[in-house]
């Protein structure tokens, strides 16, 4: 076979990959937010992972990336013994506003939003209470646990941050979570690192904690701390898992309408299927 070469690049060019060779993709592994998007809407997975439509980020979506690689970076420099002070940490957030590879769409002024995503560091390095003198057992750690023996695709994510066997999570809200809910809706993102936790260290987590930065007037930092995994919530898992497999062997892309639906980016994608 020749392959055909770009003439502005010197290596060949690769077709774009079928809708049947993105699915086999699909069904080999497994992340949390796959999963729970798919569970929350099929059309909007079919849009996004599957005909990977792009849409300008939301600038709350940019304004908690940003914020998390700012606690990120924090989190590795305790890890490393090394602490950043308050000033090169607002270095780390200047860089990671700029560096995207992704338009923001934005609502409001940027500078205003970069102002609240600012103050939420701020927040968290004050009222954590966590010691910089406390290393970290991982950070931002890429994990894989092999589900085959259970017939389910292989099971992929990454630690925000681990301490002292407590799995945490970092997130931004707007508004002040329930932690009942809060744990409910979050079920399937907190089951999933722990079995990946466990697959990782042989060892079962001591907890899990939600780490919520929500922006109010006067910002304010809500841990939602909860038990380990229990083999309930594994089964639950794993029975969801088994439905992501099998509505993608059905090619079971259906919306789910809902209030939700005015604030999803693929509306007018939506409103044409058929």
């Amino acid at each position: 076979m020749i392959a055909v070469l770009d003439p502005d690049v010197t290596s060949p060019v690769s077709p774009p990959p079928s809708e049947s060779e993105i699915l086999a993709r699909l069904e080999e592994t497994v992340s949390p937010s796959r999963l729970t998007l798919f569970l929350q809407c099929r059309l909007k997975f079919f849009f996004r992972y599957v005909a990977r439509l792009t849409k300008p980020k939301t600038a709350a979506l940019h304004v908690g990336t940003s914020v998390h690689a700012v606690l990120k970076a924090w989190n590795k420099a305790r890890w490393r013994e090394q602490p950043l002070s308050l000033t090169q940490l607002y270095q780390e957030y200047a860089r990671a506003w700029v560096e995207t590879d992704e338009p923001v769409a934005w609502e409001d002024d940027e500078a205003d939003q970069m102002r609240t995503g600012w103050r939420l560091v701020e927040t968290y390095i004050r009222e954590s209470k966590i010691p910089e003198s406390l290393k970290p057992d991982a950070v931002e750690v890429p994990v894989e646990a092999d589900l085959q023996p259970h017939g389910l695709p292989t099971l992929i994510g990454v630690l925000d941050l681990v301490q002292q066997g407590v799995i945490i999570d970092f997130k931004t809200s707007s508004t002040t979570p329930n932690p009942e809910k809060v744990a409910h809706t979050t079920e399937v993102q907190t089951s999933s690192y722990a079995v990946l936790y466990r697959e990782a260290t042989g060892q079962r987590e001591t907890g899990i904690e939600l780490h919520h930065l929500v922006k109010l007037k006067n910002p304010k930092l809500v841990v939602t701390s909860m038990e380990p995994m229990s083999d309930r919530q594994q089964s639950r898992l794993f029975r969801l898992m088994e439905a992501y497999v099998e509505g993608l062997d059905r090619r079971d892309f259906v919306p789910s309408p809902g209030l939700q639906c005015t604030s999803c980016e693929f509306f007018n994608e939506c409103r044409a299927w058929a």
